[in-house]
């Protein structure tokens, strides 16, 4: 039951994965500016992008104790 639940996150974490990447800014500008310029289009953008980036490593991390975790109980 446990494993199940550890999949379902992983999951879930992966998939957050993909569309936190995509958020993130490349060289022109990515969706984050989006929803970064409600504000001033310096200090908004910025503190969207590290918030982004906050969350991202939030999630990696996530879905690295998981993967660790599933091998550790499937093996």
């Amino acid at each position: 039951m446990l494993t199940i639940a550890f999949i379902v996150i992983q999951v879930l974490a992966s998939l957050s994965l993909v569309f936190l990447i995509l958020l993130h800014s490349g060289r022109g500008g990515g969706l984050s500016d989006m929803f970064g310029s409600i504000g001033s289009a310096a200090a908004g953008s910025t503190v969207a992008e590290k918030n982004l980036d906050r969350i991202t490593v939030t999630v990696a991390l996530i879905f690295a104790f998981t993967t660790i975790t599933l091998d550790l109980r499937i093996r």
